[in-house]
């Protein structure tokens, strides 16, 4: 068990109050760091917090404070914070219970282990908690606040314990009727389609997360060694540079050796220019179409 938990409070089923403790269920990322160094001299760079006119000052004199106009603030103390009145700055009251696959997978933000604290009630109340969510297979709604910020969770059963994730709010997530807007429109042949399902249902697995390494972190620090031992580093082959890459010149044809096994799956099938299978639609009819979508959203 961790030594420090992330936040303590209570969970809250209607008149069933536990108290509970969060532990981040991620670890921080074990990427190699790279920093930023000032090249004529080798030396790393460091910031300093500045104010102007006044020069490097000290963490101590540093608060908060809110823009209010052009050049005035509003500060405030660490103290003064911590009496924002919010219930769930103590208490996560579940409000709502929904089926898991109702979130939009946009929404989840970061997991964490929620574990009852130190007694007998509050393990008899978590127990009882934690198997009504399971059995019923739900996950509960509630909001809590963490460091500054007021956030939506969900929490269900997981394992002994109970599995809490933040949510983003709705105006966090972005409009994907913007981004999609500009996609053509394509007249999918139906040979194609039959064949890039087939292999979709020959690579469908159970997902196990352990068959998944980084592969940048080992090539970034074979990278460093060179450069290190050398004093350079060693371009990279034109076949290195093209091994990544597509070089299919048919769809379909890519899609018939993919399927008896001849490309093995490795490189994504690119569209070749000269066999155009889409419908482009016009600007106007493009733009008519994403407003429809979004009126039916509204």
């Amino acid at each position: 068990m961790p030594a420090r938990a992330y936040w303590k409070g209570h969970l809250r089923l209607s008149l069933v109050t536990i108290g509970i403790e969060l532990y981040p269920a991620v670890a921080s990322s074990s990427a190699l760091a790279l920093h930023q160094i000032h090249k004529p001299s080798g030396k790393r760079i460091r910031y300093e917090k500045v104010a102007p006119g006044v020069g490097p000052v000290k963490m101590s004199d540093i608060v908060k404070g809110f823009e209010v106009s052009r050049g005035e603030y509003v500060t405030l103390t660490p103290k003064e914070l911590d009496e924002i009145k919010l219930e769930s700055k103590r208490t996560i009251d579940l409000v709502q219970f929904v089926d898991h696959c109702e979130i939009d997978p946009r929404y989840f933000e970061k997991p964490y282990y929620v574990t009852p604290t130190n007694d007998d009630v509050a393990a008899e109340g978590f127990a009882v908690i934690r198997e009504a969510l399971r059995s019923a297979k739900k996950v509960g709604l509630g909001q809590m606040a963490t460091r500054g910020k007021d956030q939506i969770c969900a929490v269900k059963a997981c394992g002994d314990g109970i599995l809490l994730e933040t949510l983003r709010y709705e105006k966090e997530v972005r409009d994907s009727d913007r981004i999609f807007s500009h996609i053509d429109d394509v007249r999918i042949d139906k040979e194609m389609l039959g064949l890039a399902s087939e292999l979709i249902k020959r690579k469908t697995a159970p997902f196990k997360p352990e068959k998944f390494h980084s592969h940048y972190a080992a090539a970034l620090r074979e990278l460093i060694d060179e450069k290190r031992k050398k004093g350079k580093i060693s371009a990279a082959s034109d076949e290195e540079l093209e091994s990544g890459q597509s070089n299919v010149v048919d769809l379909m044809e890519a899609l018939r050796k993919s399927v008896k096994g001849g490309a093995k799956g490795k490189t994504p099938a690119r569209r070749a220019p000269a066999r155009k299978t889409a419908r482009r639609t016009s600007a106007g009819s493009r733009s008519k179409k994403a407003s429809g979508r979004r009126k039916k959203a509204g």
